[in-house]
């Protein structure tokens, strides 16, 4: 039986974070998420509502962010890829929190029809992707919803990148690398929310430790 998603959003446009920046690719962005981050913004992904699920002409026209999703299996989300003419090779599962729910199936689908997948995950849930899935792993410490950072996210990981407003908020990285004895794998900060005072923060700490600056460019150049 194929595996069924709710997916909040669907949708064709340029990676802005992290390794992939400047890459044209699909979005699919799942419902659900218990980690409780203070500065999320995508806060209407958290709740899944039974009440909320609609039609996939609905989510694939929404103007406006809300908690309405659509139940798909990975053959249909690659119907809509080919309806809709996506040019892009390039698949971001993102959410929400995607590693809920086991994405080996959407993986494997969309390999064997020659697009790349990306993940993007909080590193608080074990992650079922295929062995070619690149990772990003935002962790997220000490948040809301209690959860910890594993170990086994950590170490599979292709990249990490760690939202920065605050001093803490790099000694929180700093010491999950060293708790989890990450030394080789790429690291982004991203300034939260894009002040001024957390991209100076972000700049100065990438260049101490030879990191990398994630800016979040969609919303600079002004696209989804």
């Amino acid at each position: 039986m194929m595996s069924h998603y709710k997916i909040n959003e669907l949708f064709e446009t340029i990676q802005g974070e992290g390794s992939f920046t400047g890459q044209p690719s699909i979005f699919l962005r799942l419902q659900g998420c218990p980690v409780g981050c203070s500065w999320c913004d995508t806060k209407h992904t958290w709740e899944i509502n039974l009440d909320s699920e609609v039609s996939s002409e609905v989510v694939l026209h929404k103007t406006a962010e809300t908690d309405e999703w659509v139940d798909l299996d990975p053959q249909a989300m690659l119907r809509i890829f080919q309806s809709k003419g996506f040019k892009a090779k390039h698949v971001v599962i993102t959410g929400g929190e995607p590693c809920m729910v086991d994405l080996i199936p959407i993986c494997d689908l969309f390999e064997q029809h020659g697009y790349s997948c990306q993940v993007e995950t909080s590193g608080t849930f074990e992650i079922l992707v295929s062995d070619n899935c690149w990772v990003t792993v935002s962790p997220k410490v000490n948040m809301r919803g209690g959860y910890d950072i594993l170990s086994s996210a950590m170490q599979r990981a292709n990249e990490i990148k760690h939202p920065v407003a605050t001093e803490q908020h790099v000694d929180d990285l700093k010491s999950l690398l060293a708790e989890h004895g990450i030394s080789k794998t790429p690291v982004y900060l991203q300034p939260i929310s894009q002040k001024e005072r957390a991209t100076k923060l972000a700049i100065d700490t990438c260049i101490e430790n030879n990191w990398r600056l994630s800016v979040q460019v969609h919303k600079y150049i002004g696209i989804e």
